[in-house]
Protein backbone atom coordinates (compact mmCIF):
# COMPACT_ATOMS: atom_id res chain seq x y z
CA UNK A 1 0.00 0.00 0.00
CA UNK A 2 2.35 2.54 -1.40
CA UNK A 3 1.04 6.37 0.42
CA UNK A 4 2.43 7.41 -3.11
CA UNK A 5 2.84 5.73 -6.49
CA UNK A 6 5.15 8.32 -7.58
CA UNK A 7 9.00 7.00 -6.72
CA UNK A 8 10.32 9.94 -4.65
CA UNK A 9 7.40 11.42 -3.57
CA UNK A 10 7.17 9.83 -0.04
CA UNK A 11 8.19 12.46 1.98
CA UNK A 12 10.77 10.70 3.75
CA UNK A 13 11.99 7.67 2.02
CA UNK A 14 11.85 9.99 -0.95
CA UNK A 15 13.68 13.39 1.50
CA UNK A 16 16.89 10.88 2.72
CA UNK A 17 17.40 9.90 -0.98
CA UNK A 18 17.22 12.86 -2.63
CA UNK A 19 19.83 13.90 0.08
CA UNK A 20 21.86 10.85 -0.79
CA UNK A 21 22.20 12.10 -4.09
CA UNK A 22 22.66 15.46 -3.82
CA UNK A 23 24.90 15.63 -1.67
CA UNK A 24 28.28 17.63 -3.07
CA UNK A 25 32.01 17.73 -1.58
CA UNK A 26 31.55 21.29 -1.05
CA UNK A 27 28.44 21.21 0.97
CA UNK A 28 30.42 19.41 3.45
CA UNK A 29 31.24 21.49 6.51
CA UNK A 30 35.06 21.33 7.23
CA UNK A 31 34.66 20.21 10.64
CA UNK A 32 32.70 17.35 9.57
CA UNK A 33 35.32 16.48 6.87
CA UNK A 34 37.98 16.39 9.88
CA UNK A 35 35.63 14.23 12.03
CA UNK A 36 34.53 11.91 9.63
CA UNK A 37 38.33 11.34 8.32
CA UNK A 38 39.45 10.62 12.16
CA UNK A 39 36.55 8.22 12.38
CA UNK A 40 37.20 6.56 9.23
CA UNK A 41 40.50 5.73 10.90
CA UNK A 42 39.70 4.49 14.22
CA UNK A 43 37.11 1.85 11.97
CA UNK A 44 40.25 0.60 9.83
CA UNK A 45 42.61 0.15 12.63
CA UNK A 46 39.15 -2.19 14.46
CA UNK A 47 39.39 -3.89 11.45
CA UNK A 48 42.85 -4.78 11.40
CA UNK A 49 42.84 -5.74 14.58
CA UNK A 50 40.09 -7.74 14.32
CA UNK A 51 41.05 -10.05 11.41
CA UNK A 52 43.50 -12.02 13.63
CA UNK A 53 40.41 -13.01 15.52
CA UNK A 54 39.09 -16.84 15.41
CA UNK A 55 35.62 -16.01 14.63
CA UNK A 56 37.06 -13.62 11.69
CA UNK A 57 38.99 -16.01 10.41
CA UNK A 58 36.22 -19.08 10.45
CA UNK A 59 34.07 -16.37 8.54
CA UNK A 60 37.11 -15.92 6.05
CA UNK A 61 37.87 -18.99 5.23
CA UNK A 62 34.12 -20.65 5.19
CA UNK A 63 33.46 -18.02 2.32
CA UNK A 64 36.75 -18.70 0.54
CA UNK A 65 35.87 -22.05 0.15
CA UNK A 66 32.67 -21.22 -1.59
CA UNK A 67 34.03 -17.93 -3.14
CA UNK A 68 36.23 -18.18 -6.01
CA UNK A 69 36.22 -14.45 -7.06
CA UNK A 70 38.66 -11.90 -6.81
CA UNK A 71 36.54 -8.85 -6.83
CA UNK A 72 37.84 -7.03 -3.07
CA UNK A 73 39.96 -7.24 -0.89
CA UNK A 74 39.48 -8.61 2.83
CA UNK A 75 41.39 -5.99 5.16
CA UNK A 76 44.46 -7.39 6.86
CA UNK A 77 44.33 -10.61 4.99
CA UNK A 78 45.61 -12.27 1.98
CA UNK A 79 42.58 -12.48 0.33
CA UNK A 80 40.56 -11.44 -2.16
CA UNK A 81 35.91 -12.49 -2.57
CA UNK A 82 33.53 -10.93 -4.49
CA UNK A 83 32.41 -7.20 -3.62
CA UNK A 84 29.33 -8.87 -1.29
CA UNK A 85 31.48 -11.23 0.51
CA UNK A 86 34.10 -9.11 1.11
CA UNK A 87 31.47 -6.27 2.70
CA UNK A 88 30.40 -9.25 4.57
CA UNK A 89 33.74 -10.07 6.09
CA UNK A 90 34.99 -6.61 6.38
CA UNK A 91 32.42 -5.30 8.21
CA UNK A 92 32.50 -8.20 10.62
CA UNK A 93 36.11 -7.08 11.01
CA UNK A 94 35.07 -3.46 12.25
CA UNK A 95 32.66 -4.64 14.87
CA UNK A 96 34.74 -8.21 15.86
CA UNK A 97 36.04 -7.05 19.53
CA UNK A 98 33.84 -3.72 20.21
CA UNK A 99 36.09 -1.16 19.59
CA UNK A 100 34.53 0.70 16.87
CA UNK A 101 32.62 4.09 17.43
CA UNK A 102 28.97 3.74 18.28
CA UNK A 103 26.15 6.98 17.42
CA UNK A 104 24.52 6.98 21.17
CA UNK A 105 21.04 8.07 20.26
CA UNK A 106 21.15 6.34 16.55
CA UNK A 107 22.52 3.10 18.46
CA UNK A 108 24.17 2.64 15.65
CA UNK A 109 27.87 1.45 15.23
CA UNK A 110 28.59 3.53 11.72
CA UNK A 111 31.81 3.10 10.34
CA UNK A 112 31.12 -0.70 10.23
CA UNK A 113 28.14 -0.75 8.46
CA UNK A 114 28.87 2.07 6.01
CA UNK A 115 32.66 1.76 4.88
CA UNK A 116 33.01 -1.92 3.54
CA UNK A 117 30.15 -1.32 1.43
CA UNK A 118 31.90 2.18 0.24
CA UNK A 119 35.03 0.52 -0.44
CA UNK A 120 33.91 -1.77 -2.39
CA UNK A 121 32.46 -0.08 -4.38
CA UNK A 122 35.50 1.61 -5.08
CA UNK A 123 37.42 -1.47 -6.46
CA UNK A 124 34.39 -2.18 -8.43
CA UNK A 125 34.83 1.06 -10.31
CA UNK A 126 36.77 0.42 -13.56
CA UNK A 127 39.77 3.01 -13.96
CA UNK A 128 38.13 5.69 -16.29
CA UNK A 129 35.46 6.16 -13.44
CA UNK A 130 37.46 5.73 -10.44
CA UNK A 131 36.78 6.89 -6.59
CA UNK A 132 38.33 10.36 -6.14
CA UNK A 133 39.02 10.85 -2.34
CA UNK A 134 36.61 13.30 -2.37
CA UNK A 135 34.09 11.40 -3.66
CA UNK A 136 34.90 8.83 -1.21
CA UNK A 137 34.36 11.49 1.75
CA UNK A 138 31.28 12.48 0.37
CA UNK A 139 29.72 9.02 -0.09
CA UNK A 140 30.94 7.94 4.07
CA UNK A 141 28.87 11.40 4.85
CA UNK A 142 26.30 9.67 3.06
CA UNK A 143 25.94 6.64 5.18
CA UNK A 144 27.21 8.16 8.23
CA UNK A 145 23.82 10.53 8.02
CA UNK A 146 21.18 8.01 6.87
CA UNK A 147 22.01 5.82 9.14
CA UNK A 148 21.91 7.22 12.83
CA UNK A 149 18.73 9.37 12.05
CA UNK A 150 17.11 5.96 11.33
CA UNK A 151 18.33 4.55 14.76
CA UNK A 152 17.09 8.20 16.19
CA UNK A 153 13.82 7.54 14.83
CA UNK A 154 13.41 4.20 15.66
CA UNK A 155 14.57 5.22 19.22
CA UNK A 156 15.93 3.15 22.17
CA UNK A 157 12.19 0.84 22.36
CA UNK A 158 13.89 -0.89 18.83
CA UNK A 159 16.66 -2.50 20.90
CA UNK A 160 14.67 -2.98 23.69
CA UNK A 161 12.11 -4.73 21.79
CA UNK A 162 15.10 -7.49 21.17
CA UNK A 163 16.23 -6.11 17.68
CA UNK A 164 20.03 -5.81 17.19
CA UNK A 165 20.00 -2.45 15.51
CA UNK A 166 23.31 -2.70 13.97
CA UNK A 167 21.75 -5.04 11.68
CA UNK A 168 18.97 -3.73 11.35
CA UNK A 169 19.12 -0.11 11.20
CA UNK A 170 22.78 -0.26 9.11
CA UNK A 171 21.16 -1.95 5.90
CA UNK A 172 20.24 1.75 5.58
CA UNK A 173 23.50 3.65 6.15
CA UNK A 174 25.40 0.90 3.69
CA UNK A 175 23.02 1.50 1.07
CA UNK A 176 23.12 5.19 1.45
CA UNK A 177 26.78 5.01 1.59
CA UNK A 178 26.91 2.58 -1.78
CA UNK A 179 24.44 4.83 -3.45
CA UNK A 180 26.42 8.02 -3.63
CA UNK A 181 29.77 5.89 -4.14
CA UNK A 182 27.81 4.55 -7.26
CA UNK A 183 26.88 8.39 -8.05
CA UNK A 184 22.77 7.03 -8.48
CA UNK A 185 19.80 10.12 -8.71
CA UNK A 186 17.70 10.62 -5.89
CA UNK A 187 14.76 8.04 -7.79
CA UNK A 188 17.50 4.86 -7.74
CA UNK A 189 18.78 5.95 -4.42
CA UNK A 190 14.87 5.15 -3.18
CA UNK A 191 15.16 1.74 -4.65
CA UNK A 192 18.70 0.93 -3.05
CA UNK A 193 16.93 2.03 0.42
CA UNK A 194 13.89 0.15 -0.13
CA UNK A 195 15.80 -3.61 -1.42
CA UNK A 196 17.94 -2.75 1.83
CA UNK A 197 15.62 -2.29 4.15
CA UNK A 198 13.58 -5.49 3.51
CA UNK A 199 16.62 -7.53 4.12
CA UNK A 200 16.93 -6.12 7.94
CA UNK A 201 17.51 -8.48 10.37
CA UNK A 202 19.69 -9.47 13.51
CA UNK A 203 18.49 -10.60 17.38
CA UNK A 204 20.27 -8.66 20.36
CA UNK A 205 19.92 -12.05 22.14
CA UNK A 206 23.05 -13.14 20.05
CA UNK A 207 24.73 -10.60 22.43
CA UNK A 208 24.83 -13.67 25.48
CA UNK A 209 27.65 -15.19 24.03
CA UNK A 210 27.17 -15.83 19.97
CA UNK A 211 29.77 -15.27 17.39
CA UNK A 212 27.44 -14.43 14.96
CA UNK A 213 26.98 -11.22 16.95
CA UNK A 214 30.27 -9.84 15.49
CA UNK A 215 28.69 -11.10 12.05
CA UNK A 216 25.13 -8.52 12.26
CA UNK A 217 27.45 -5.56 10.51
CA UNK A 218 28.99 -7.01 8.20
CA UNK A 219 25.60 -8.24 6.98
CA UNK A 220 23.79 -5.30 7.15
CA UNK A 221 27.09 -3.46 4.72
CA UNK A 222 26.66 -6.53 2.35
CA UNK A 223 22.63 -5.87 2.41
CA UNK A 224 22.93 -2.28 1.92
CA UNK A 225 25.47 -2.88 -1.09
CA UNK A 226 23.32 -5.71 -2.56
CA UNK A 227 20.80 -2.46 -2.48
CA UNK A 228 22.56 0.16 -4.37
CA UNK A 229 23.94 -2.46 -7.08
CA UNK A 230 20.77 -3.74 -7.82
CA UNK A 231 19.08 -0.31 -7.97
CA UNK A 232 22.18 0.65 -9.95
CA UNK A 233 20.49 -1.95 -13.01
CA UNK A 234 16.92 -1.01 -12.85
CA UNK A 235 15.76 -3.81 -9.53
CA UNK A 236 13.16 -1.96 -7.38
CA UNK A 237 12.62 -2.06 -4.19
CA UNK A 238 10.04 -0.87 -1.72
CA UNK A 239 9.82 3.23 -2.59
CA UNK A 240 8.08 4.01 0.74
CA UNK A 241 10.01 1.69 3.16
CA UNK A 242 9.61 3.89 5.86
CA UNK A 243 6.01 5.34 5.95
CA UNK A 244 4.45 2.36 4.60
CA UNK A 245 1.79 1.21 7.49
CA UNK A 246 1.93 -2.23 6.54
CA UNK A 247 5.38 -3.99 6.27
CA UNK A 248 7.14 -0.87 6.36
CA UNK A 249 10.63 -0.84 8.47
CA UNK A 250 9.07 1.99 11.19
CA UNK A 251 5.76 -0.05 11.55
CA UNK A 252 7.05 -3.77 11.67
CA UNK A 253 10.13 -3.17 13.75
CA UNK A 254 8.13 -0.79 15.84
CA UNK A 255 5.35 -2.68 18.60
CA UNK A 256 3.15 0.48 17.93
CA UNK A 257 3.07 3.55 15.93
CA UNK A 258 3.90 5.93 18.87
CA UNK A 259 7.34 4.11 19.28
CA UNK A 260 8.28 5.33 16.39
CA UNK A 261 8.92 9.39 14.82
CA UNK A 262 9.40 9.44 11.23
CA UNK A 263 10.18 13.28 11.20
CA UNK A 264 13.83 12.20 12.73
CA UNK A 265 14.69 10.88 9.43
CA UNK A 266 14.96 14.26 7.51
CA UNK A 267 15.03 16.86 10.70
CA UNK A 268 17.84 18.83 10.12
CA UNK A 269 19.57 17.17 7.09
CA UNK A 270 22.02 18.40 5.33
CA UNK A 271 21.95 21.08 8.25
CA UNK A 272 22.51 19.15 11.27
CA UNK A 273 25.38 16.69 10.86
CA UNK A 274 25.07 13.45 12.89
CA UNK A 275 28.95 12.51 11.71
CA UNK A 276 29.45 15.19 14.65
CA UNK A 277 27.62 13.14 17.45
CA UNK A 278 29.53 10.02 16.89
CA UNK A 279 31.44 8.83 19.59
CA UNK A 280 35.17 6.67 19.72
CA UNK A 281 35.53 3.61 22.30
CA UNK A 282 38.43 3.45 24.50
CA UNK A 283 37.37 0.36 26.22
CA UNK A 284 36.88 -2.93 24.47
CA UNK A 285 33.12 -3.37 25.16
CA UNK A 286 30.11 -2.25 24.76
CA UNK A 287 29.68 1.43 24.45
CA UNK A 288 26.82 1.28 27.29
CA UNK A 289 29.53 0.20 30.03
CA UNK A 290 31.61 2.78 29.25
CA UNK A 291 30.31 5.43 31.46
CA UNK A 292 30.68 3.48 34.66
CA UNK A 293 33.58 2.89 34.06
CA UNK A 294 34.90 6.31 33.38
CA UNK A 295 32.95 6.87 36.67
CA UNK A 296 35.01 4.45 38.73
CA UNK A 297 38.49 6.10 36.91
CA UNK A 298 37.15 9.02 38.57
CA UNK A 299 36.44 8.12 41.97
CA UNK A 300 39.44 6.30 42.18
CA UNK A 301 41.86 9.17 40.65
CA UNK A 302 40.15 11.18 44.16
CA UNK A 303 40.67 8.45 46.28
CA UNK A 304 42.54 5.35 45.15
CA UNK A 305 41.15 1.77 45.85
CA UNK A 306 41.51 -1.44 43.84
CA UNK A 307 39.05 -4.74 43.70
CA UNK A 308 40.12 -5.94 47.51
CA UNK A 309 38.94 -2.59 48.28
CA UNK A 310 35.65 -3.29 47.52
CA UNK A 311 32.42 -4.24 49.54
CA UNK A 312 29.50 -3.49 46.66
CA UNK A 313 29.15 -1.42 43.36
CA UNK A 314 25.93 0.10 42.63
CA UNK A 315 24.92 1.48 38.59
CA UNK A 316 21.80 3.45 38.66
CA UNK A 317 21.02 4.19 34.57
CA UNK A 318 18.41 3.73 32.22
CA UNK A 319 16.03 1.07 31.57
CA UNK A 320 18.17 0.49 28.57
CA UNK A 321 21.23 0.03 30.22
CA UNK A 322 19.87 -2.53 32.43
CA UNK A 323 18.19 -4.59 30.01
CA UNK A 324 21.04 -4.48 27.49
CA UNK A 325 23.97 -5.08 29.64
CA UNK A 326 22.84 -5.34 33.32
CA UNK A 327 21.87 -8.80 33.42
CA UNK A 328 23.46 -12.07 35.99
CA UNK A 329 26.98 -12.64 34.50
CA UNK A 330 27.38 -16.31 33.63
CA UNK A 331 30.06 -17.03 31.53
CA UNK A 332 28.99 -17.87 27.75
CA UNK A 333 32.50 -16.62 26.00
CA UNK A 334 34.17 -13.76 24.91
CA UNK A 335 31.33 -11.81 23.21
CA UNK A 336 28.86 -12.12 26.91
CA UNK A 337 31.95 -11.04 28.48
CA UNK A 338 32.04 -7.93 26.66
CA UNK A 339 28.53 -6.78 26.92
CA UNK A 340 28.32 -6.87 30.48
CA UNK A 341 28.41 -4.38 32.83
CA UNK A 342 29.52 -6.20 36.23
CA UNK A 343 32.37 -8.44 34.10
CA UNK A 344 33.35 -5.29 32.44
CA UNK A 345 33.44 -3.32 36.13
CA UNK A 346 35.50 -6.36 37.77
CA UNK A 347 37.73 -6.49 34.95
CA UNK A 348 38.50 -2.78 35.55
CA UNK A 349 38.58 -3.17 38.98
CA UNK A 350 41.76 -6.33 38.75
CA UNK A 351 42.99 -5.05 35.61
CA UNK A 352 42.83 -1.23 35.51
CA UNK A 353 42.01 -1.45 32.21
CA UNK A 354 39.11 -2.52 29.89
CA UNK A 355 40.63 -3.18 26.57
CA UNK A 356 42.38 -6.00 23.97
CA UNK A 357 44.34 -6.94 26.27
CA UNK A 358 41.46 -8.08 28.93
CA UNK A 359 39.63 -10.00 26.89
CA UNK A 360 40.47 -13.87 26.70
CA UNK A 361 38.83 -16.76 26.54
CA UNK A 362 41.00 -17.88 29.35
CA UNK A 363 39.54 -15.41 31.52
CA UNK A 364 35.58 -15.13 30.47
CA UNK A 365 34.85 -17.91 33.77
CA UNK A 366 37.77 -16.59 35.97
CA UNK A 367 36.23 -17.32 39.46
CA UNK A 368 37.90 -13.94 40.72
CA UNK A 369 36.62 -12.13 38.03
CA UNK A 370 33.18 -13.08 38.38
CA UNK A 371 32.91 -13.27 42.29
CA UNK A 372 33.79 -9.48 41.85
CA UNK A 373 31.48 -9.60 39.56
CA UNK A 374 28.54 -10.74 41.96
CA UNK A 375 29.14 -7.48 43.63
CA UNK A 376 28.02 -5.00 41.18
CA UNK A 377 24.46 -4.28 40.84
CA UNK A 378 22.74 -2.53 38.11
CA UNK A 379 19.80 -0.81 38.61
CA UNK A 380 16.98 1.59 36.52
CA UNK A 381 16.56 5.09 38.04
CA UNK A 382 13.52 6.41 36.18
CA UNK A 383 14.50 9.80 36.31
CA UNK A 384 17.71 8.75 34.14
CA UNK A 385 15.37 6.70 32.04
CA UNK A 386 13.06 9.89 31.48
CA UNK A 387 15.63 12.23 30.40
CA UNK A 388 15.61 10.20 26.74
CA UNK A 389 17.95 8.72 24.26
CA UNK A 390 20.42 11.61 24.37
CA UNK A 391 21.35 10.77 27.88
CA UNK A 392 20.68 6.60 27.57
CA UNK A 393 24.23 6.13 28.63
CA UNK A 394 24.08 8.85 31.72
CA UNK A 395 24.76 6.71 34.95
CA UNK A 396 25.51 7.40 38.63
CA UNK A 397 27.60 5.17 40.18
CA UNK A 398 28.42 4.10 44.03
CA UNK A 399 31.30 2.79 45.30
CA UNK A 400 31.01 1.12 48.61
CA UNK A 401 34.37 0.11 50.66
CA UNK A 402 35.12 -2.57 52.85
CA UNK A 403 36.40 -0.14 55.40
CA UNK A 404 32.91 1.86 54.96
CA UNK A 405 34.12 4.44 52.75
CA UNK A 406 31.36 5.90 49.91
CA UNK A 407 32.09 7.13 46.96
CA UNK A 408 29.37 8.43 44.33
CA UNK A 409 30.09 9.59 40.50
CA UNK A 410 27.98 10.67 37.61
CA UNK A 411 28.65 10.69 34.15
CA UNK A 412 26.26 11.43 31.32
CA UNK A 413 28.72 10.68 28.29
CA UNK A 414 31.45 8.87 28.13
CA UNK A 415 35.02 9.73 27.20
CA UNK A 416 35.57 9.97 23.32
CA UNK A 417 31.80 11.45 22.92
CA UNK A 418 30.85 14.31 20.97
CA UNK A 419 31.13 15.87 24.32
CA UNK A 420 34.54 14.56 24.83
CA UNK A 421 35.96 14.15 21.89
CA UNK A 422 39.46 12.40 21.57
CA UNK A 423 42.43 14.16 19.98
CA UNK A 424 43.69 13.75 16.34
CA UNK A 425 46.70 12.07 18.38
CA UNK A 426 44.79 10.01 20.29
CA UNK A 427 42.97 8.49 17.71
CA UNK A 428 45.44 8.12 15.66
CA UNK A 429 47.13 6.25 18.34
CA UNK A 430 44.59 3.34 18.97
CA UNK A 431 44.45 2.96 15.42
CA UNK A 432 48.31 2.26 15.10
CA UNK A 433 48.42 0.53 18.32
CA UNK A 434 45.56 -1.78 16.97
CA UNK A 435 47.03 -1.98 13.15
CA UNK A 436 49.93 -3.40 14.43
CA UNK A 437 48.64 -6.60 15.31
CA UNK A 438 48.76 -7.30 11.64
CA UNK A 439 50.62 -4.71 9.38
CA UNK A 440 54.01 -3.18 9.52
CA UNK A 441 54.59 0.10 10.99
CA UNK A 442 55.59 1.82 7.06
CA UNK A 443 52.32 0.30 5.95
CA UNK A 444 49.90 1.88 8.76
CA UNK A 445 51.99 5.49 8.30
CA UNK A 446 50.92 4.51 4.57
CA UNK A 447 46.90 4.18 5.58
CA UNK A 448 46.63 7.37 8.32
CA UNK A 449 48.06 9.27 5.74
CA UNK A 450 45.91 8.68 2.97
CA UNK A 451 43.20 9.07 5.04
CA UNK A 452 44.09 12.32 6.65
CA UNK A 453 44.77 13.72 2.94
CA UNK A 454 42.34 11.56 1.41
CA UNK A 455 40.68 15.16 -0.24
CA UNK A 456 44.09 14.87 -2.49
CA UNK A 457 43.80 11.34 -3.31
CA UNK A 458 42.75 10.11 -6.55
CA UNK A 459 41.95 6.74 -6.48
CA UNK A 460 39.88 5.73 -3.40
CA UNK A 461 40.67 2.06 -4.11
CA UNK A 462 44.08 2.35 -3.06
CA UNK A 463 43.29 2.63 0.39
CA UNK A 464 41.51 -0.46 -0.19
CA UNK A 465 44.59 -1.97 -1.51
CA UNK A 466 46.87 -0.71 1.33
CA UNK A 467 43.94 -2.35 4.25
CA UNK A 468 44.05 -5.56 2.07
CA UNK A 469 48.11 -7.07 2.78
CA UNK A 470 48.55 -8.73 5.82
CA UNK A 471 52.01 -8.46 7.70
Amino acid sequence: MNQHNDVGANPYTGGMSAFVAGLRYEAIPDEVRARIKLLILDSLGCALFGAGLPWSRILADTLQRVDTTQGCGVWGMPLRLSAPHAALVNGTLIQSFELDDVHRVGVLHVGAVTLPAVLAVAEMLPANLRMTGRDFLRACVAGYEVGPRVGMCMGPEHIAQGWHSGATVGVFAAAAGAAAALRLDAEKTVHALGIGGTQSAGLMAAQFGAMVKRMHAGRAAQSGLYGALLAQNGFTGIVDVFENPYGGFCSTFSRSTDRFDLAQLVDGLGVRFETMRIALKFYSCVGSNHTTLDAIRAMQARRPFGAGDVERVVVHGSRVTVDHVGWKYVPQGLTSAQLNLPYCVATLLLEGDVFVGQFSEDKVADPQRMALADRVQVLEDPAITARGPMLRHMVRVEVLLRDGTRLEETVEAQRGSEHAFASEAEIVAKMRKLAAHRVDAARISRIVDWVMHAESQPDAGELARLLATAA
